[in-house]
C-alpha cells in the first residue's frame, strides 16, 4: 500500500498585536491563495479573523526570473 501523502506545511511568522474581534494575542503572517489570488494575510491562530491581506507574488511561491529582473 502506498504511502499517505504528507499535509502543505506554510511557515507562519508570528506577529505583535492583538486581534480586534477576540482579543487574543496569537497573529500570524503567512500566504495563501483566495478569489483575487495569492495574498499575504495576518490572520488570528484563534479565531482565523483577517487582520490584512495584501497582493503577493502572482504565481504564490513560484518566482519567475522575469519578475526578478
Amino acid at each position: 500500500m502506498p504511502d499517505a501523502p504528507t499535509p502543505l506545511e506554510v511557515n507562519r511568522e508570528p506577529r505583535d498585536g492583538t486581534c480586534p474581534r477576540c482579543g487574543a494575542a496569537e497573529l500570524c503572517a503567512y500566504p495563501v491563495v483566495a478569489e483575487q489570488g495569492w495574498v499575504q494575510v495576518v490572520k488570528c491562530q484563534r479565531c482565523l479573523h483577517s487582520v490584512s491581506r495584501e497582493p503577493w507574488h502572482r504565481l504564490g511561491p513560484i518566482q519567475l526570473l522575469a519578475d526578478l529582473v
